[in-house]
């Protein structure tokens, strides 16, 4: 019988370094669009700007394998579409679109608009809910809820009696997505980069 000591089924988000200050620097240049759609749909330009640095480094021009495109990585066809139909417009945005960075900036702040007075309200503590964004922005709100329960209003009540840090380690421990604890730590790091 062959026992391996300290092995672990889930990888440590942490092992691959990230070094957060050239990406967030870069990401700083849009702090004036950041800070305007920040204003416009009451979402921080911190927060912003951070995942302006983990999704793109701050290049508007970058199109991934998946089709997310420009500073915020948005997918026309899910975030974009999601934002075109809360505004109440046809479609989904252009390619062309979101390479704008101005609207690109304010087309994925609306979608985290969305998510926090959508599927996430409720969610009491603002670090919380801060968490609760960064990982619905890149694994999707119900993936996140699910692991708390399939009921969303006991999600959200499990949600509200954990502290931001037993919700962080919850999501490092229960989340499907080895990307989803990665992200958060890189978002957290590119904000303490500011």
């Amino acid at each position: 019988m062959l026992l391996l000591a300290g092995c672990s089924s889930k990888p440590d988000y942490k092992s691959v370094p990230w070094q957060a200050q050239a990406p967030t620097s870069r990401a700083l240049q849009w702090m004036p669009f950041s800070e305007q759609a920040g204003e416009e749909y009451g979402v921080s330009p911190r927060l912003i700007t951070a995942i302006i640095a983990v999704e793109s480094g701050g290049k508007p021009e970058l199109v991934s394998a998946s089709n997310a495109v420009g500073l915020m990585q948005i997918k026309a066809s899910t975030a974009g579409k999601e934002v075109y139909r809360h505004m109440g417009w046809a479609g989904q945005p252009s390619t062309r679109e979101l390479k704008d960075p101005q609207r690109n900036i304010a087309i994925g702040t609306a979608y985290l608009s969305v998510l926090e007075h959508g599927i996430l309200a409720g969610i009491e503590d603002p670090q919380t809910m801060q968490y609760a964004l960064v990982v619905s922005y890149v694994n999707g709100a119900g993936a996140l809820l699910r692991t708390f329960s399939s009921d969303r209003k006991a999600a959200i009540a499990k949600i509200n009696d954990l502290s931001p840090q037993e919700f962080y380690q919850h999501v490092v421990d229960n989340h499907p997505s080895p990307q989803a604890p990665r992200y958060l730590w890189k978002v957290q790091q590119a904000m303490a980069a500011m």
